[in-house]
C-alpha cells in the first residue's frame, strides 16, 4: 500500500467522526449556519434590502426573503457579473461558475471565497467516507480522471469565469496532481469528440484506479476504449477500481457501463451543482445521499406538489418526511438567497438525512394532467430492462405525443437509443407502460379513461442522442439530457438527426 492510501485511513475515520458529530443535531446545525449566513451579509445590497439583520429563525428568514429562481435574482446576479462588489455577498467572488440554464440561457452563479471550499471538500469526502466504509483506499495510489470541462477560464467583469468542474481543476491538492489525467493540455480542448481521443491516447497504458463523470459521457470514453483495442475496460484497467458517477441518476445507464468494464467495480454517487455540492453517496450499496448539513448550505423543502403556489410552506430540515417529493431551496455563503435549484428530491432516511434524486421541478410531463415526475420514467425502464434482461440502453428522454386525430388517443413518447434492442418490441413497450400506470395514478386514470392510450416507443439508431447534442453545441462535458419534457422540441430535435 502505498503512502497516500495509508494515510487516507486515519483521515476517512476522523471525516466519519465529524459527520456524525454533525448528525447528532442537524436542526440546530443549520439554524446556526443560517443565523451566520444572514448576519455576514446583512451590510449587502441584498442584506438591506432583504433586512437580513434582523433574521433570527427559519421563520424570520422566510417571512424577509421569498423563494426565488435564478431569472427572479437576475438583477442581482447581473450587478455581481458587472464586478459590482457587495451585492449578494460581501466583497466579490472569487469566480463565475457558468452553466446553461434551461430558461434563462447562460448562468453565472458566483463562488466565494467561503463557498469554494464547500466545492473542493464535497468529493474528497466522498472518498473519505467510501474508504472508512469499505477500508479499500489503493485507488488513491493510481491513475485518477474526472471527464470535465475545460480549466480555462475567461473573465467577465473582471472575474474568472468558466465551468464549475474547469474551476476546480484549479483546487485540486497538490498530494493528487501528479495521479490526475488528462493533462492540462488535453483538458483545455473545446471539441468534445478531439478531447476524447486525446484522453484515450493519455490513459491507454497507464494504471487507473478511479474515473470519474458523468454517465453518458463516460459511456462514450469507454466506447472509444474499445473500439481503439477490442479489449473491455477492465481488462484494459486492470487496478480499476471505483467509478464516480454525478450529474444524472447511475442507474439508467449502469448495466451498458459494467458490460463494457466487463467486470465487477465499486460505484460512488455525489450530488454536486454549480450552486454547491449537496450530498454524496456514504454508503456503498444504499442510493441515498447523505445531505452536508455544515458546508455552508442552509436547506429548505418545498413540497413538490404546492411549489408553484404563491407562498408555498418552507420546511427546515427538522420538518421534512420520508417519502415525500420535495423541492430543494438553498441558502449558501456564495450569496444564494432562498434559491430554487430546480432539483425535486425524496427523503430515504432521517438519521441521518439522506436523499435521492427524483427530477426537475420543470422537468415533468403533464401535457395531459398526468404529472409523471423523473423517478417514474426511470423506475419503468428499470422494471422493464429487468423483464427483459437482453436490451440494453444508451439514452433515453420521453415527450408527449398529441394526436391530431380525434378518433385516437394521444400518448406518451419514448425516444430510445438501444445498444441492444428488445426482441419482443411490443412487450418492451407494454412492461413500460405498465409500470408507469402502477407508479402515477394520474396516468392511470388517464389510461383507463382512455385519454392516453399505451405509450410508443420509438427507437433511435446508435449515435442519435451524441448526433443531436453536437448539432445544438452540448456534446460532452457537463451537458445532460433532459428525462421528461412537455413539448415536442426535443423529440424533434432528435428524430430529425435520426438518419443523419
Amino acid at each position: 500500500m502505498g503512502l497516500k492510501a495509508a494515510l487516507s485511513r486515519p483521515l476517512a475515520a476522523y471525516t466519519l467522526h465529524r459527520y456524525r458529530q454533525v448528525q447528532r443535531d442537524p436542526a440546530g446545525t443549520q439554524q446556526r449556519l443560517l443565523r451566520a449566513l444572514t448576519a455576514a451579509a446583512a451590510g449587502t445590497a441584498f442584506g438591506r434590502a432583504h433586512e437580513l439583520g434582523a433574521v433570527h429563525d427559519p421563520a424570520d428568514f422566510a417571512r424577509q426573503v421569498p423563494v426565488r429562481d435564478y431569472e427572479a435574482l437576475r438583477s442581482y446576479f447581473d450587478r455581481t457579473k458587472a464586478g459590482e462588489a457587495d451585492v449578494l455577498w460581501p466583497g466579490r467572488p472569487l469566480y463565475l461558475a457558468k452553466t446553461s440554464g434551461t430558461t434563462s440561457g447562460a448562468k453565472y452563479i458566483p463562488i466565494t471565497g467561503q463557498s469554494i471550499g464547500n466545492h473542493i471538500s464535497g468529493a474528497k469526502d466522498a472518498l473519505l467516507h467510501y474508504v472508512a466504509a469499505t477500508g479499500r483506499a489503493r485507488f488513491l495510489d493510481g491513475k485518477l480522471i474526472f471527464l470535465s470541462g475545460s480549466p480555462e477560464l475567461e473573465r467577465v467583469g473582471g472575474i474568472p469565469t468558466g465551468r464549475l468542474s474547469g474551476i476546480v481543476h484549479h483546487h485540486v491538492p497538490a498530494y493528487l496532481r501528479g495521479n490526475q489525467l488528462p493533462s492540462y493540455a488535453t483538458n483545455c480542448l473545446e471539441d468534445w469528440e478531439t478531447k476524447l481521443a486525446a484522453i484515450v491516447d493519455e490513459t491507454l497504458g497507464q494504471p487507473m484506479s478511479l474515473i470519474s463523470g458523468i454517465p453518458p459521457w463516460v459511456q462514450m470514453y469507454f466506447d472509444h476504449l474499445t473500439a481503439r483495442t477490442g479489449r473491455p475496460v477492465g481488462e484494459l484497467f486492470p487496478d480499476f477500481q471505483l467509478f464516480v458517477s454525478g450529474g444524472v441518476s447511475l442507474e439508467p445507464y449502469l448495466g451498458r457501463l459494467r458490460e463494457s468494464i466487463g467486470r465487477e467495480v465499486d460505484t460512488l454517487e455525489l450530488y454536486p451543482a454549480s450552486e454547491g455540492f449537496l450530498a454524496f453517496q456514504d454508503q456503498p450499496g444504499n442510493p441515498g445521499l447523505l445531505l452536508r448539513l455544515d458546508s455552508g448550505i442552509y436547506f429548505e423543502f418545498v413540497p413538490a406538489e404546492r411549489f408553484f403556489e404563491d407562498n408555498p410552506p418552507r420546511l427546515s430540515i427538522a420538518d421534512v418526511e420520508l417519502g415525500q417529493q420535495y423541492a430543494v431551496v438553498l441558502t449558501s455563503n456564495a450569496g444564494l438567497w432562498a434559491y430554487s435549484l430546480g432539483d425535486t428530491v425524496r427523503f430515504v432516511s432521517l438519521a441521518p438525512h439522506r436523499v435521492v434524486v427524483t427530477g426537475r421541478v420543470k422537468h415533468f410531463l403533464s401535457a395531459f394532467g398526468e404529472h409523471v415526475i423523473g423517478e417514474e420514467v426511470e423506475a419503468a425502464l428499470r422494471e422493464a430492462l429487468r423483464q427483459h434482461p437482453e436490451v440494453e440502453v444508451s439514452e433515453f428522454t420521453v415527450a408527449p405525443l398529441v394526436s391530431e386525430d380525434k378518433t385516437q388517443p394521444s400518448r406518451h413518447e419514448w425516444l430510445i437509443e438501444f445498444a441492444r434492442r428488445p426482441r419482443d418490441a411490443p412487450a418492451f413497450a407494454a412492461a413500460l407502460d405498465t409500470t408507469l400506470r402502477q407508479l402515477n395514478t394520474y396516468y392511470e386514470d388517464l389510461r383507463a379513461g382512455n385519454i392516453l392510450t399505451e405509450l410508443q416507443v420509438s427507437a433511435l439508431p446508435p449515435g442519435a442522442f451524441q448526433r443531436y447534442m453536437k448539432s445544438v453545441g452540448k456534446l460532452g462535458g457537463q451537458n445532460k439530457v433532459p428525462r421528461l419534457t412537455n413539448d415536442r422540441a426535443l423529440a424533434a430535435g432528435l428524430l430529425s438527426v435520426k438518419n443523419t
